[in-house]
């Protein structure tokens, strides 16, 4: 088997990407899987990338990336303001590890809002684990306020207490009405 672009060669391998032979000139990458020059210049992903043209800085103002890069075989990365993808990096990041400002997804870090299966912030945080100034979930560990099944902060409310304070908070975000009796 000879190379796509160099007829006269012999093949080494074949790209990962494109399945066309080429020979040791050819190759651009080596590890952990051969793939061709043209492929690791354009970055191929093997399932959807959309990256908007205006920016600010280096970041895109939307940039979503959901699949694997077809070199490495790895999650890519969608960095932006608003980021959309499997790992997440943004003001505004969803996926399924995402680290920002205000974030959703399995693993949340957020800043300011962190939504998540596992919640980390230093603002709200709401998760089945959630950890923050004030954290709500099935494993709540508030730094001021915490509610939860099990919730452990300097004020709580759990199966077992009740402080005012959390209450009250609580109560100035929902409204009146929409909380169980007053503390006791």
């Amino acid at each position: 088997m000879n190379c796509f672009v160099h007829d006269q060669a012999s093949a080494v391998g074949v790209c990962a990407v494109c399945q066309k032979a080429m020979c040791r000139q050819c190759v651009g990458r080596e590890s952990p899987r051969l793939v061709c020059r043209a492929c690791s210049e354009r970055r191929a992903v093997l399932g959807f990338e959309y990256r908007t043209a205006a920016a600010i800085g280096e970041w895109p103002i939307v940039h979503i990336c959901m699949g694997v890069d077809a070199a490495t075989m790895r999650p890519p990365v969608a960095r932006g303001v608003i980021a959309i993808g499997n790992i997440a990096v943004g003001v505004i990041a969803l996926g399924g590890l995402a680290f920002g400002l205000v974030t959703v997804a399995g693993l949340s870090v957020g800043m300011l809002f962190a939504l998540g299966g596992v919640a980390l912030g230093v603002g709200l945080s709401l998760g089945g684990v959630a950890v923050g100034a004030i954290a709500v979930g099935g494993v709540a560990l508030g730094f001021v306020h915490a509610v939860g099944g099990a919730a452990f902060g300097p004020s709580i409310i759990d199966g077992r207490t009740c402080d005012a304070a959390t209450r009250d908070v609580i109560l100035r975000w929902l409204g009146p009405g929409r909380l169980p009796p007053p503390c006791q």
